[in-house]
């Protein structure tokens, strides 16, 4: 009765890696409809276009920022029109900064994005 006790190991192993490698593949087919969305929508200029400030800081912002505006990742943005002017403001969510990404604001939408967060208190 002497048996290798490291066969179930391997095949557990070989199956793992099996997996791994069957997931990756059913993921690479369904990357499209992943981004488009669970409805199966993506997003349009027209969604953009009516996004309101607060819907872009919520999609875009509240993962830095925090949900109360408080900081986490990136600065506290309460009290940031009393440091920053407004093109100050237009500037960073335009180009970035620090670990900030640029473009994170639709073009179209940085002047009224700028002007809410100036107004965060």
């Amino acid at each position: 009765m002497n048996r290798n006790p490291l066969i179930p190991f391997v095949l557990i192993m070989v199956f793992g890696i099996g997996l791994m490698f069957a997931f990756s593949f059913i993921g690479l087919d369904n990357a499209k409809e992943m981004a488009e969305g669970e409805n199966g929508e993506g997003k349009t200029t027209e969604n953009v276009a009516d996004a309101k400030p607060e819907e872009i800081y919520q999609q875009s912002c509240v993962s830095c920022h925090g949900q109360n505006y408080e900081g986490g990742v990136g600065p506290a943005l309460t009290g940031v029109g009393d440091r920053l002017s407004a093109d100050d403001i237009k500037e960073v969510l335009k180009n970035g900064r620090g670990s900030m990404p640029p473009g994170l604001v639709p073009e179209e939408k940085i002047d009224e994005m700028a002007q809410w967060v100036s107004e965060i208190k």
